[in-house]
């Protein structure tokens, strides 16, 4: 499937033809005194305003941009739904933070947590012609919530930004047969030069087969017919190729190849057809180093917060995420690590297509205590599942900087708690490097990566050159903590600075309490000169195979980004560039 085609769909990896996009005008109101409930609203009420779906009614681009934090909101639409012997998905991608959903005043689902998606079948409610779907959301923003960089104060502080209430990634609905897959899974194994492919159909205890269809630039290079037995099929097909140089067309940042997916299941008379793609390429570590397919890959990372001046966490349209991908790669940069937020399934496509490497981290909330590791419990899993197929994905980050779990330097059932998730994550996908817990203070991890925010190229040089001796005490200069738990010390993991530079500069007086990080120094020159200072002393570290430099934009009152709140270049992306090819060039050039 052509990349165009795939940009029409919100999920350009499981991709239906028969489906309908939900996004744009919705009713709307806001429920101050919490009476919608008991008042029945999702039977009878004429909601009195309209937001812009899928942007959050805090943001301009809703069309509301209410600055007063009302936590229940309500939204309506009448959609027209012709049924056919059919059953009728509706997908929500993000939605913060509980949601209730009714179809044609029926109670239909109920969910927690605020950035992974969700599914619903809703065929036993609705009817042929018009229906109305209404969803409740409330949003106190707890700091037991799953927050990410949300504020939980009245207003925006140091690095945390505006609150996002309700529908905030694209809704959609899609037309299946009876029998339709649910669930699959890819796992590239190139040392084999296989793809194992796991399908789960629904409804459970169906059976059929599954024809599956492999291609590369439109040519086909496998074919194979799987057996579903009881809702389930699992086999591992041989991905071929004639080229005499290799077995595979290897999904590298250099040289994104992504091979074409058709999966059709025919259970009865229907086939469910989904067309979708995956890149072969293996993560791995060995002796300090990062692995890429097999060869030392020293990343060159860009911490993002995905934040944009209209749309808070919703860009005002997928050409944003084109172009932020685009900027990255044209700076020099070979990966992202995405900070605090669950990014968009367009995002997620676009980083495979166009080749960046990408770091997945769970958004943190800040209380330990019962209802929040529930929910963090709860939401993993649909947060590993959404990235599971991405060639770009390649760390799992599952704590940060001890947020919401504050006293696992010493604390036992804290350090569990991060284990028993990086066990758990381990045990639902082993082909990725896992990071208990990144910055400080690790436990279980891949990884030993560090956040240290020094200013001063030269201290940088000497504090690291002593990386061997002070592996296992506190080599962050910006920071007390130990790189351990106690209890727990370094066993060979690959060291990465996860987190450094944050220049501050803004030429701006638009931006109110401005915050960055180190010293504010006075022209573009002076700060681009340190930016550039930094990034090479922090490659010519020995023994560290990579850096996360913070961060790509400046965010409302953070002035720390490479391009400004509205994403556009501060400094000049040639000078960064030639900087980061100074180090392990792979001689690629992005232009």
């Amino acid at each position: 499937m052509k990349h165009e085609e795939r940009m029409t769909y919100h999920n350009p990896q499981c991709i239906r033809k028969n489906w309908t996009d939900l996004c744009g005008e919705w009713d709307f109101e806001f429920d101050p005194q919490n009476m919608g409930l008991k008042e029945h609203w999702y039977e009878s009420h004429e909601f009195s305003q309209k937001i812009k779906v899928p942007f959050a009614y805090q943001s301009p681009l809703s069309g509301l941009e209410e600055k007063e934090n009302i936590p229940v909101v309500w939204y309506k639409k009448r959609v027209e739904i012709p049924l056919n012997e059919e059953r009728i998905l509706l997908h929500f991608q993000a939605v913060d933070f509980s949601t209730r959903v009714w179809v044609n005043g029926h109670n239909v689902y109920s969910h927690q947590g605020g950035f992974v998606p969700f599914k619903i079948d809703i065929t036993d409610y609705v009817v042929s012609g018009l229906n109305d779907i209404v969803v409740r959301v409330e949003d106190i923003t707890s700091s037991e919530q799953i927050l990410g960089k949300q504020s939980w104060k009245d207003e925006n502080f140091l690095c945390w930004y505006t609150k996002t209430t309700g529908i905030w990634q694209p809704v959609w609905m899609e037309i299946v047969p009876q029998n339709y897959i649910d669930e699959f899974y890819l796992v590239p194994n190139i040392e084999e030069g296989t793809l194992d492919i796991e399908i789960y159909t629904n409804p459970v205890g169906s059976s059929g087969q599954l024809q599956v269809d492999i291609a590369f630039n439109e040519r086909k290079v496998a074919h194979s017919t799987i057996q579903i037995v009881d809702h389930y099929g699992h086999q591992r097909m041989y991905i071929q190729s004639d080229d005499p140089n290799f077995r595979l067309h290897y999904w590298t940042p250099e040289d994104p190849n992504l091979y074409d997916i058709t999966l059709s299941y025919r259970n009865g008379q229907t086939d469910d057809v989904i067309y979708s793609y995956i890149g072969m390429r293996a993560i791995d570590s060995r002796e300090g180093d990062i692995l890429l397919n097999n060869e030392v890959f020293y990343q060159k990372l860009i911490l993002n917060q995905g934040y944009y001046a209209e749309g808070l966490m919703t860009p005002p349209d997928v050409n944003w995420f084109v172009e932020d991908i685009l900027k990255t790669k044209k700076m020099g940069f070979n990966g992202m690590r995405i900070h605090q937020k669950v990014e968009e399934h367009k995002f997620l496509y676009l980083c495979d297509y166009y080749g960046l490497v990408l770091w997945a981290e769970m958004p943190s909330f800040y209380k330990f205590n019962r209802f929040s590791k529930r929910n963090y419990l709860e939401n993993l899993e649909a947060f590993i599942r959404k990235h599971y197929n991405h060639p770009s994905v390649i760390v799992w980050t599952l704590f940060n900087e001890s947020w919401g779990v504050n006293g696992i330097y010493g604390d036992q059932k804290q350090q569990q708690f991060v284990n028993a998730i990086f066990e758990l994550t381990k045990s639902m996908d082993s082909t990725r490097m896992v990071i208990g817990n990144d910055g400080w203070e690790h436990t279980r991890t891949d990884i030993l990566s560090i956040h240290d925010y020094t200013s001063e190229p030269e201290q940088i040089k000497q504090q690291y050159a002593k990386i061997k001796e002070k592996v296992n005490g506190s080599l962050s200069m910006t920071s007390s903590k130990y790189n351990y738990c106690k209890g727990y010390q370094y066993e060979g993991e690959p060291i990465l600075l996860s987190e450094f530079g944050g220049v501050a500069y803004t030429q701006s007086k638009e931006v109110d309490n401005a915050w960055g990080y180190g010293e504010r120094l006075k022209t573009e020159e002076d700060v681009i000169e340190k930016i550039s200072t930094l990034m090479k002393v922090v490659m010519e570290i020995d023994g560290v195979c990579g850096f996360c430099y913070t961060q790509l934009s400046d965010v409302e009152q953070e002035i720390n980004g490479l391009l400004d709140h509205q994403h556009e270049y501060k400094f000049s992306q040639k000078k960064i560039k030639d900087t980061l090819n100074t180090y392990r060039s792979t001689g690629f050039v992005f232009e």
